[in-house]
């Protein structure tokens, strides 16, 4: 008799209490509400009036009024051009610099690999805020301050290290078998990689390029310190010029950063169904 009771009791221990339920389903209702607030109110912001910004009422007259006034009298359009660029380029120099630099870690025995490998991780261990005045002094000796180069450059710096390791755990999950048959059909080491692993490493890359691109598009401390010029600024750095010791165009701002929001939430729809291959590779191998 209780054999065919034992099945039940195990059942009955793993259901939840309804206590146990009521808690777990309020907590996830807390912490999405705590999640969801800042941007909806954000969202909420840009469609007052100025003279609404700091009220705490459901938008009562909606208006575009901000939203026009920073694509006509600001250089919003210029900010995006500039940060556009910046991005582009990162992002796809990034993605190269690091897929091949985590694929030749990965695949390939190499004097000096394992110096190269710890500089890779050294690098992570600066925070970005001490490395400014240095990288400022090496922009200006080679003449590059208020020009996109610079920024390219040190987002590269930034970004580069963490995909090349990251990468190099994606690519070690990937049979070395499919690089031994690419050379008995004759290609070399670079057609390899790029016409048989690359294919196979579509959720690693959309990670790195998802974390390049936002390294980009969303840093201030670097654009603010290299870039001089309304016109030559990026995005985030523009908004700063909304609200500081002088003015505080509140409306304008929350519509600037709407309008920056939207492409890195389009980037995001597009990666986000490799984000979690990407960034799990490493924890298994082949």
């Amino acid at each position: 008799m209780a054999a065919p009771t034992a099945p039940k009791a195990r059942a009955t221990r793993g259901r939840r209490s309804p206590l146990a339920s009521f808690g777990l389903h309020l907590t996830l209702i807390v912490a999405s509400a705590v999640a969801v607030f800042p941007p909806l109110w954000l969202l909420v912001t840009s469609f007052k009036p100025k003279s609404e910004s700091f009220s705490t009422d459901v938008v009562k007259n909606p208006t575009l009024d901000n939203y026009t006034h920073v694509l006509n009298d600001t250089e919003f359009l210029a900010w995006f051009g500039n940060s556009l660029f910046v991005v582009v380029v990162t992002t796809v120099l990034g993605v190269f610099v690091a897929a091949t630099t985590g694929y030749a870690v990965s695949r390939f025995r190499f004097p000096g690999m394992r110096p190269l490998m710890w500089l890779l991780l050294i690098t992570q261990m600066f925070p970005m805020a001490i490395l400014i005045v240095p990288l400022y002094n090496i922009m200006s000796t080679l003449g590059w301050l208020n020009q996109p180069i610079s920024l390219i450059v040190t987002y590269l710096t930034i970004a580069v290290p963490f995909c090349a390791w990251m990468m190099k755990g994606f690519f070690d999950t990937i049979p070395v078998e499919i690089d031994e048959s690419g050379r008995v059909d004759g290609l070399n080491p670079f057609g390899t990689f790029w016409r048989l692993i690359v294919p196979l490493a579509k959720p690693g890359i959309a990670v790195t390029a998802f974390y390049t691109f936002i390294t980009a598009w969303a840093e201030v401390a670097y654009a603010s310190a290299f870039m001089t010029g309304e016109e030559n600024l990026t995005l985030p750095a523009g908004l700063q010029t909304f609200v500081n010791q002088y003015t505080s165009d509140w409306g304008a701002m929350t519509a600037a950063a709407v309008m920056i929001a939207v492409p890195a939430a389009l980037v995001f729809s597009w990666a986000q169904r490799h984000l979690v291959a990407g960034l799990t590779a490493g924890a298994t191998k082949s």
